[in-house]
């Protein structure tokens, strides 16, 4: 089966931006007295205010706001080591080829995820924020909205995720979904060169 349109997370699937996330949510723990042991599975994949509510319930929705505001310019400057992903320059070039349409899904701002594409090298067609969506990622609408802007079907689109909760996001959309990190989904890749593999294949 040919994929309408492949849809792809950011940070860590598109963007090796690990080390800059992490950084800035130690630093961001530190401010808060968060306990990092609490803090670290929850570091990737969901919006900042999500995982802020999860370490930090006692707080307003008000300071939620100003503490995600906080974490996201710990973020902005920090793109020194920001690097395309493996096998990002294969998927690029394949995706071309095949004129596949596709799209950046991500959990960052516009301004955060302009800057770290920018940084790599990265000009999507598509790129939808977590300004976008009324709601991010595990909820579905992320992956929803990038789908019908442009004009498919989410069951013909094929989500690639480097987290549980963005697997939970493509699954929930009900798109195919491929997993990096060893983790379960409809299709395991070690790199994007595996993904555009998997297109040629199915073109």
């Amino acid at each position: 089966m040919r994929f309408a349109a492949v849809l792809l997370d950011m940070d860590g699937t598109l963007v090796d931006s690990d080390a800059a996330v992490e950084r800035a949510w130690l630093m961001w723990a530190n401010e808060a007295g968060v306990p990092i042991e609490r803090l670290r599975p929850r570091m990737h994949g969901a919006p900042a205010p999500t995982t802020i509510r999860a370490v930090r319930p006692d707080l307003s929705e008000a300071q939620v706001q100003a503490a995600s505001r906080r974490q996201l310019e710990l973020q902005y400057g920090d793109l020194d080591d920001v690097v395309p992903a493996p096998g990002t320059a294969r998927l690029l070039v394949v995706l071309k080829e095949l004129e596949l349409p596709w799209a950046v899904v991500t959990s960052a701002d516009r301004r955060l995820a302009s800057a770290r594409l920018g940084a790599a090298g990265i000009e999507p067609p598509l790129l939808v924020t977590v300004e976008e969506t009324a709601l991010g990622k595990p909820h579905p609408d992320p992956y929803l909205a990038a789908a019908a802007r442009l004009g498919v079907d989410p069951a013909g689109c094929l989500v690639v995720e480097d987290s549980q909760p963005g697997i939970d996001a493509g699954h929930a959309a009900g798109c195919t979904v491929a997993a990096l990190r060893g983790l379960d989904a409809d299709l395991r890749i070690t790199t994007l060169a595996d993904l555009a593999d998997i297109l040629i294949q199915r073109s």
